[in-house]
């Protein structure tokens, strides 16, 4: 394994695949701090919009490590993070190296400006993966250099623009994504599937996802809830798609409050929508195939069942593999 800027950035990277789909309506970003002798001081990662953006995570699990002051790990907000940092670094930083997946905000939103609290700690060497195309947050590098930083960019491009393409697509039109659970042979029926903390992941991306897409034939025979309860989340509005538009309103989907149902025999509803999860198995895989921008599977360490995608023949790119306790979780896109 070779130690290059490369290595540090992909540890960036590897982190912020983690949070995919957890941080609309911002980007997932990952940022490593690196010590003036190649030693990793951090490898964090943005977890959710309004808080502290990756390179704050970094800074403050950095400062932990080098002083092991305790008063830091009591501050939450990104601003009592920059406050103590400006008012406490000391210098620690100064000959520090910071890799991050994505150009550092320049404006102040619901958070401080982390290319600000970069300029100001004293850091010499940033490496940027891709630039911010956001024009409201854009501009970060460009303040970097004039404080006297050497700046990098396009470290690991392809990997961080992989990363940041639901964002992209956020500021253009909208991203959408398809998410199933399968056992080792292809089956999706039977009963759960995935994990538990593979569930609750899925329910923390409803959490910030518009709108969810479902089959009317599942929503008859599984009489799901579709719902973010088991992180305390809202539920997202759902598409039936359907060409049948009789259902039992007994079903728990129709009884959760302050959401849309609405039940269609096509797509055309995507267009009022920007971050969109389509759940499903074969059928809705086929029927979704020309709209789908990511693939996102949760592969369970397990046999069994009898219906799935067995007859599917697609091929895809891995753009990310992980781990959710037992799980094997795939990010990816489809070959065209």
């Amino acid at each position: 394994m070779v130690i290059d800027h490369s290595f540090y950035m992909n540890l960036a990277v590897e982190e912020a695949w983690k949070y995919q789909g957890l941080t609309y309506p911002n980007p997932a970003v990952g940022c490593t701090l690196r010590g003036e002798h190649g030693e990793i001081l951090a490898v964090e990662a943005h977890h959710k919009a309004g808080e502290p953006h990756a390179e704050v995570n970094a800074l403050k699990s950095a400062y932990y490590k080098l002083t092991q002051n305790k008063e830091i790990l009591q501050l939450f907000t990104s601003e009592q993070i920059h406050i103590f940092l400006l008012k406490n670094h000391n210098n620690i930083f100064k000959n520090c190296s910071l890799y991050s997946t994505l150009e550092p905000c320049s404006h102040v939103g619901k958070t401080p400006s982390c290319a600000n609290l970069i300029a100001q700690l004293g850091i010499k060497n940033l490496y940027i993966g891709v630039e911010d195309s956001n024009e409201t947050a854009a501009n970060g590098n460009a303040l970097l250099v004039q404080s006297g930083l050497h700046v990098r960019l396009h470290v690991n491009k392809e990997k961080c623009e992989d990363l940041l393409f639901p964002f992209q697509k956020f500021l253009k039109e909208r991203f959408v994504f398809f998410k199933w659970a399968q056992r080792l042979n292809g089956t999706t029926d039977g009963g759960i599937v995935s994990s538990e903390a593979s569930r609750k992941n899925v329910h923390a991306m409803r959490n910030v996802c518009d709108l969810l897409v479902i089959g009317g034939n599942t929503v008859r025979s599984d009489r799901p809830t579709l719902d973010a309860r088991l992180v305390n989340g809202k539920a997202p509005d759902i598409l039936i798609l359907s060409r049948q538009k009789e259902f039992d309103r007994s079903i728990p989907l129709f009884q959760v409050p302050n959401r849309k149902v609405i039940i269609a025999s096509d797509f055309s509803l995507l267009k009022n929508y920007k971050n969109i999860m389509i759940e499903g198995s074969a059928k809705m895989y086929e029927l979704s195939r020309d709209i789908v921008d990511y693939y996102l599977c949760y592969l369970a360490p397990a046999f069994g069942g009898q219906e799935g995608f067995k007859n599917i023949e697609d091929k895809f790119n891995i753009l990310n593999a992980g781990k959710e306790a037992e799980d094997i979780i795939l990010w990816m896109k489809r070959r065209i």
